[in-house]
């Protein structure tokens, strides 16, 4: 079984519990997708200078947002580990050259287990999270993601978790339509995803319309390209869905490989 690879975006921690357009689409997604025999996302919101990956067998939540309604904060989602998976994941990043540590105390944040709880409410599939370095380059970050590209013939479906404009300072909570600017952006992207023309990709933040402004810290953008890279022996890119909340939060899902 080969599994393609998505980025998604994860859009504000509501999302767990709307009845949303953005919502609806992910639920019809896992109901779409060949069913996994395990889960690796890297999220953006483990950040961490030596790539992170979660060994434990039982996975617990972090609640790492504030101000949000109580309701957000009494949410499950029992997904267990897989330590196997898990040890061979940080092998072959190793012999890749990339060095990685196994972590066992961290919990999943709401990158991974927000989408999750949308594209597979049971829990029943084994979850291997995973952290991302903004401070790396763009080519790292694809060769982070080729690193673990055979995975996708073992039935492991990758996703990275993030949004291509995240720019919380830029968000107007009452905007009627999308901001211009974070359009322009995301089609830019869309056109250079279609061609999967990485020498243009890997200088976004110099050539793409409003890059500084869509993607002021890298972090929730560098998942797509993780997930681009674990795709990179079938080059074919669709984008699956794009909304925007508050003007400017992007809600992207592309699906690769």
């Amino acid at each position: 079984m080969t599994l393609p690879t998505l980025f998604v975006a994860h859009g504000a921690p509501t999302l767990a519990v709307e009845d949303s357009a953005y919502a609806r689409f992910l639920r019809q997604l896992g109901d779409a997708l060949e069913r996994p025999r395990a889960l690796v996302v890297f999220t953006a919101h483990w950040v961490h200078p030596t790539q992170q990956v979660s060994v434990a067998a039982q996975h617990r939540l972090l609640y790492d947002f504030y101000g949000f309604p109580e309701e957000l904060y009494r949410l499950t989602y029992p997904a267990q580990g897989d330590p196997e998976l898990a040890r061979e994941i940080a092998e072959r990043l190793a012999q890749a050259g990339i060095a990685c540590s196994l972590d066992a105390e961290r919990g999943l944040d709401h990158g991974v287990w927000v989408p999750l709880r949308l594209l597979y409410p049971e829990a029943d599939v084994p979850v291997v999270a995973l952290s991302v370095n903004p401070s790396l380059p763009p080519e790292e970050q694809y060769r982070i993601g080729q690193a673990l590209m055979s995975l996708c013939n073992e039935g492991v479906l990758i996703i990275g978790s993030g949004g291509t404009v995240h720019n919380l300072s830029a968000l107007d909570w009452a905007a009627p339509a999308a901001a211009s600017w974070a359009v322009q952006f995301d089609d830019w992207l869309a056109q250079v995803l279609a061609v999967w023309d990485l020498p243009t990709l890997f200088r976004y933040a110099e050539l793409a319309p409003h890059a500084q402004r869509a993607v002021p810290t890298s972090e929730h953008f560098v998942p797509l390209l993780i997930a681009m890279g674990a795709a990179d022996g079938v080059q074919r890119a669709a984008r699956l869905y794009q909304a925007y909340q508050y003007g400017s939060l992007s809600l992207g899902c592309w699906r690769f490989g």
